[in-house]
């Protein structure tokens, strides 16, 4: 079973473990976003080349909140054996 983990405010979280989570904007479930391509907003060429709005992120809503991470050091993807 996979896991999909996320530093939200300092503290790990297991996203799959919320029955509520969803990633991206299309919203689907953690794992769902992951087997389909693990979507994150990157452009390619920034618009506005000083801003954080252009650095890749993912969008997460999780426990009634928006976040909005870098999943290059902000996620984790744990397997665990059957």
């Amino acid at each position: 079973m996979k896991h999909i983990y996320a530093n939200l405010l300092g503290n790990w979280v297991d996203l799959s473990s919320d029955e509520e989570c969803t990633i991206g904007d299309s919203h689907v479930k953690p794992n769902t976003w992951y087997e389909e391509n693990a979507e994150i907003f990157a452009p390619l060429q920034r618009t506005a080349k000083n801003s954080l709005y252009q650095f890749p992120y993912v969008h997460i809503y999780y426990k009634g909140k928006d976040y909005r991470i870098n999943p290059v050091v902000h996620m984790q993807i744990v397997t665990e054996p059957n």
